[in-house]
């Protein structure tokens, strides 16, 4: 295998480890599933003793302009006590929803290869500057620590 299979095949893999670390550096209490067939990236222990499901989520630096921050065809079905951390490398920007949040905010598609699946598409861009900016919709949704898994009912 090639090193750059290698790096896009393992991107996925090495966001979710640097999101956990993120996590771990803010003293969070960080559990990881051996396995990840129901959708779980990481079980969080909250002040409370309540434990919630995380979902990470990441595009990379080098996705085409303007797709910076766009997470396409997700399967999801609203899940309680469930997180989603979405991770933009080239914006160097988190977004933290609720399934409900997401739900509410991501596009089902309706026909197509992806029919069913889900899309949500957190940045607009500037094609004069060549930059990319979160839209506006989404700002709320930006996330600078983990208070909100923490602190917040995903189930609100």
């Amino acid at each position: 295998m090639s090193i750059p299979n290698r790096h896009s095949a393992a991107f996925g893999k090495r966001i979710e480890f640097y999101v956990v670390g993120l996590m771990l550096k803010e003293g969070l209490d960080v559990y990881l599933p051996l396995v990840d067939d129901d959708a779980i990236d990481a079980v969080v222990k909250r002040p409370d003793g309540r434990f919630v499901e995380v979902q990470i989520k990441a595009r990379s630096k080098d996705a085409m302009f303007g797709h910076g921050a766009l997470f396409a065809a997700l399967t999801h079905e609203v899940r309680g006590n469930y997180w989603f951390v979405f991770y933009s490398e080239r914006m160097d920007t988190i977004w933290i929803m609720s399934s409900n949040e997401f739900i509410a905010n991501s596009h089902q598609n309706k026909t197509g290869n992806n029919a069913g699946k889900r899309t949500l598409w957190f940045n607009g861009k500037n094609t004069k500057e060549k930059t990319e900016h979160v839209k506006p919709q989404f700002r709320k949704f930006v996330a600078t620590n983990f208070d909100r898994i923490l602190f917040e009912d995903p189930d609100a």
